[in-house]
C-alpha cells in the first residue's frame, strides 16, 4: 500500500523502520530561517533526514523577476532528491514541527511534480507524533543517496502570462490562499504591496485544520465544492509555499489535481503592469 496525500502517526509509527519508507523533516520558519534546522538537530523522527525549504525546496531569488520562493531548477530537485534517499521505490513521509504543514505540502508538491506520487505529510506534524509519545532523537543518521529519476508534469503549473490570460478570459476559479487579511490588503508585512489578484478569492491554507491535523476528505470536498464546479482551478499564495496545502487538500478530497501558479503574489507584484486589486 502507498500512500499519497496524508498518512497517519499510527501508520507511520508502524513503518518507521520499514527500509522502503524515509521519512523528510521539513521544519521551517519564515521569520527565522535557521530555528528549522536547529529544530530538527534537537529531535526528530528517528532515521529522518532535513529538507531546508530555502536551501533545499527553493531556487535562487532574482531581485525584481521571482517569487520570495521560486522553485528549484530541475536539475537542482533531482539533485537534492536523490542526495536524500529518494528512488521510485521509496515511500516519502513528509513532515513539519506541527500541523500547519506549510514546507512539508511544498516538499510534496515538488514530489508529485517531479513524478513521484508515493509522498504524504504526517497528519499533525511532530507535534502530535510527540503527543502520542512515539519517539524522537537527536542522532542524525548519514544520508544514503540514490539515484531519483524524474518524470516531470508542468501541467501541474500556471505562469503568470496564463493567470492574466484567465483574468481576461474568465475561465478559471483563481484562489488566493493567503491570511483572509492579506488577501484583503491589510496587516502586509512581507510582500512591497498590499492586495491580491483580481478575480481571486480567499481560501486561506488554514482555515480548515486544527492542532490535530487535517479531518476526513469528505469536509475538504465540500469545502472546495464551488470553486471546482467552475472548471479551472489555479491557487496561488506569498510565493508559492502555502498554495501546494491547499492543492493537497484539493487531491486528498478526490479532485484533480489543480494548478498551482507558483511565482504568487510576490512574483505578480514585480510587473508594475499586472492589476492588482
Amino acid at each position: 500500500m502507498s500512500f499519497t496525500t496524508f498518512i497517519q502517526p499510527k501508520e507511520a509509527m508502524e513503518n518507521l523502520h520499514n527500509p522502503d519508507f524515509l521519512f523528510v523533516d521539513c521544519s521551517f520558519s519564515l521569520a527565522d530561517k535557521k530555528w528549522g534546522v536547529e529544530e530538527y538537530k534537537k529531535a526528530h523522527i528517528p532515521g529522518a533526514v532535513y529538507a531546508d525549504l530555502h536551501y533545499d525546496l527553493s531556487g535562487e531569488i532574482i531581485a525584481g523577476k521571482t517569487s520570495r520562493h521560486p522553485l528549484p531548477k530541475k536539475d537542482a530537485l533531482v539533485k537534492t532528491l536523490s542526495k536524500l534517499g529518494i528512488d521510485e521505490n521509496i515511500q516519502v513521509v513528509v513532515y513539519d514541527a506541527t500541523a500547519g504543514f506549510m514546507a512539508a505540502a511544498r516538499m510534496w508538491w515538488l514530489l508529485r511534480w517531479a513524478g513521484h506520487e508515493k509522498v504524504a505529510v504526517l497528519n499533525g506534524g511532530k507535534a502530535v507524533w510527540a503527543a502520542r509519545e512515539y519517539p524522537l532523537t537527536a542522532d542524525i543518521m548519514p544520508l544514503q543517496p540514490k539515484q531519483f529519476v524524474p518524470h516531470f508534469n508542468d501541467s501541474m503549473l500556471a505562469s503568470a502570462k496564463e493567470v492574466m490570460a484567465s483574468i481576461e478570459a474568465g475561465n478559471t476559479c483563481l484562489i488566493d490562499s493567503r491570511t483572509a487579511d492579506r488577501y484583503a490588503g491589510q496587516n502586509e508585512t512581507i510582500d512591497p504591496v498590499a492586495g491580491h489578484i483580481p478575480t481571486a478569492i480567499s481560501k486561506p491554507f488554514n482555515a480548515q485544520i486544527g492542532a490535530e491535523g487535517v479531518a476526513a476528505p469528505s469536509v475538504y470536498k465540500e469545502h472546495f465544492k464551488e470553486e471546482f464546479a467552475k472548471g479551472n482551478v489555479v491557487f496561488y499564495c506569498g510565493s508559492g509555499v502555502t498554495a501546494a496545502y491547499n492543492v493537497l487538500l484539493s487531491v486528498y478530497a478526490g479532485y484533480p489535481v489543480p494548478k498551482l501558479y507558483a511565482g504568487s503574489w510576490s512574483e505578480w507584484i514585480t510587473d508594475p503592469n499586472r492589476p492588482v486589486a
